[in-house]
C-alpha cells in the first residue's frame, strides 16, 4: 500500500466544514492528496476551522472544475456509494476495497470517489469506477456523514498497511482515467457511425459497455489495441477519427 497514491475526491461538496473535517480524517491516516470537484464555498474559514491542524492538506487541495480533471494521471477507480445500483460494478466492504486499493496503489495513483452530501454520486460518476464501496450500517440508519465515510475508509488503507500484508499487484498499470474517458468516446463515435448507436435514443448501451469495460480493468497497452480496432473501422466506413490520443 503507497498512501501517497491515494487521491480522495469530493464531488461537488455542500458543506465547507465537511472538506476540513474530511482533510482531518485524511491526515490522522496518512493521506495526502486531495482533489475537490466543483465544491460550494471553498475556501473557507469553517473548512479550516473543522480540519484542525491538516491546513497543509487543505492548502495544497487541488480545486478542478470536472471529474476528469480530478482524476487524471489515475489507474484504479472506486467509488463510495450507500445505495444498491442496477448497474451495479463489483461491491466491496472497506476492507476488501482496501485489499484491492492497495495492489493498484504501488503502481499509479489510485481515486477514492465521494459524492454530495444529500444525494451521492450519480450515475454518470459512478460509471467512471472500477468498483464500488459500500460501508457497513445499521439497516435502519445507513446515513453516513461524508467525512466519517472518508475516515472508515482511509483507516482500512491504514489498518492494511500497518499489517504487513503483500498485496497482489497488477501484471502492469491499469489505462489512465483520462485514456478511459478517450476510448470511450471513440466508441461511442464508432457505433454511432455504423448506426449501432442511436443517439437520439441511446437507451443504456454506453453505460453497459462503460460497466463492461471497467470490470475488465483494461491495461493502457489492451485500450492502445482497442482504440486501434476503432480506428480502422472508422477507417473502412469513412468515419472521421476518435479523440488523440496524450504523447
Amino acid at each position: 500500500m503507497n498512501l501517497k497514491n491515494l487521491r480522495v475526491v469530493l464531488v461537488n461538496t455542500t458543506h465547507p466544514g465537511n472538506i476540513g473535517a474530511s482533510a482531518r480524517a485524511m491526515k490522522t491516516m496518512g493521506l495526502e492528496d486531495l482533489a475537490l470537484v466543483n465544491p460550494q464555498g471553498f475556501p473557507c474559514a469553517e473548512a479550516t476551522a473543522r480540519a484542525a491542524g491538516a491546513d497543509d492538506i487543505l492548502y495544497r487541495a487541488r480545486v478542478r472544475e470536472s471529474l476528469d480533471q480530478a482524476l487524471a494521471g489515475c489507474g484504479l477507480v472506486v467509488g463510495s456509494s450507500a445505495r444498491r445500483r442496477d448497474l451495479a460494478s463489483p461491491v466491496l466492504d472497506p476492507r476488501a476495497c482496501a485489499a484491492l486499493v492497495a495492489g493498484h496503489s504501488s503502481q499509479a495513483p489510485v481515486a477514492l470517489l465521494f459524492g454530495q452530501e444529500r444525494t451521492g454520486l450519480t450515475n454518470a460518476e459512478l460509471d467512471r469506477c472500477h468498483a464500488y464501496v459500500q460501508i457497513p450500517t445499521e439497516a435502519g440508519f445507513g446515513s453516513l456523514n461524508l467525512a466519517a465515510a472518508v475516515q472508515v475508509l482511509c483507516y482500512e488503507m491504514r489498518m492494511w498497511l500497518s499489517t504487513g500484508a503483500v498485496a497482489d499487484a497488477p501484471d502492469s498499470p491499469l489505462a489512465p482515467a483520462e485514456e478511459m474517458a478517450r476510448f470511450y468516446t471513440h466508441l461511442e463515435q464508432v457505433l454511432v457511425a455504423l448506426g449501432f448507436l442511436d443517439p437520439a435514443k441511446p437507451r443504456r448501451l454506453m453505460r453497459r459497455l462503460r460497466r463492461l469495460f471497467n470490470r475488465a480493468r483494461l491495461e493502457d497497452n489492451e485500450v492502445n489495441i482497442l482504440r486501434g480496432i476503432l480506428g480502422a473501422v472508422q477507417a473502412r466506413c469513412g468515419a472521421a477519427s476518435g479523440p488523440e490520443r496524450e504523447s
